[in-house]
């Protein structure tokens, strides 16, 4: 009798086991969300599908959200993929300093967040940052402006005060600049798309006629610049971007008023996030903060990296 009770235990522990393994191998995956300032600027559509294709590899689901520029659609929509209970955030703000009601609810929610691109300003609220050295992609545009028109001049200045990263651009731009004769006569905020830049540089055009230069928060922007300046016929004018996008590689390679573009990788910044978030839900040692290398692209160089896609 004791025989038999022993092996039914047996059976029972071994069943109650199988079950237990089946259940393991039958639990879902991670589910990632992905917000960013918007989706119709081609670099976060590159680095969307990047951290998508990396995800899914791994069996995981990635739900995308697109606020288009919108601080509170964000924040909505943010709190909607809390709702659905995410696992993690890739995270880049439309305001680096209104996204923070959302940041809170995360980390209430305790969502590990993956800010990437563009920092936000309670960076102590991120569990890690993937970026770009935005400073030194508007560093390097000015040091090249600055050998072009070693004399300096008036200049123009199309930025994004909410987004730090062209913040951050534009401080390396005019670090580079400072002291070598240049004079900013003219400086808006461009939204961080085409058809606001197009439509201040017609303004600048009028209001000031004698700009050597514009530089451009992103390449948006600075493709903005250019068409307004090629339907007013001011190929005089040299025109700089942020990115690296194929439209300015392509405009560069035609050795003209495209100066050159500060040039970073959304396929690295992409595949940088997605390491962190996949060490930090393992709970592996990981950097605080990644750094992902800017550099310059003019037509001396251009054809090193091509025009149809993305470095």
């Amino acid at each position: 009798m004791k025989k038999l009770v022993l092996v039914g235990l047996t059976l029972v522990l071994a069943a109650t086991a199988g079950f237990a393994k089946g259940q393991a191998s039958a639990k879902k995956g991670y589910t990632f969300g992905y917000t960013c300032m918007q989706l119709s600027n081609p670099f976060f559509t590159v680095l969307e599908k990047t951290i998508r294709e990396k995800v899914e590899a791994n069996g995981d689901k990635l739900i995308t959200v697109d606020p288009a520029m919108d601080v509170a659609k964000q924040i909505n929509q943010i709190e909607d993929l809390i709702s659905q209970k995410i696992d993690a955030i890739f995270l880049n703000p439309v305001d680096w300093e209104g996204i923070r009601p959302a940041l809170l609810a995360l980390k209430n929610a305790n969502i590990p967040i993956i800010n990437f691109d563009a920092e936000v300003k309670d960076l102590d609220l991120v569990t890690a940052y993937a970026g770009s050295d935005n400073k030194n992609a508007g560093y390097v545009c000015g040091l090249d402006l600055v050998k072009r028109f070693p004399s300096g001049g008036p200049i123009a200045i199309l930025d994004s005060p909410t987004m730090n990263s062209v913040r951050d651009r534009i401080d390396g731009f005019n670090e580079a600049v400072a002291g070598k004769g240049f004079e900013v006569v003219y400086q808006k905020d461009a939204l961080g798309d085409l058809p606001t830049a197009l439509r201040l540089t017609e303004d600048l055009l009028q209001s000031n006629p004698e700009v050597v230069a514009i530089m451009g928060g992103n390449d948006p922007t600075a493709l903005g610049a250019l068409a307004a300046c090629k339907t007013a016929n001011r190929s005089d004018i040299l025109i700089y971007g942020v990115d690296g996008s194929p439209e300015a590689k392509a405009a560069i390679a035609q050795g003209g008023q495209f100066a050159g573009s500060g040039a970073q990788s959304p396929i690295a910044i992409g595949e940088e996030s997605v390491k962190l978030a996949y060490k930090i839900l393992k709970k592996e040692s990981f950097e605080k903060r990644v750094p992902v290398k800017t550099f310059m692209i003019t037509k001396d160089n251009v054809d090193q990296y091509g025009t149809t896609g993305w470095q």
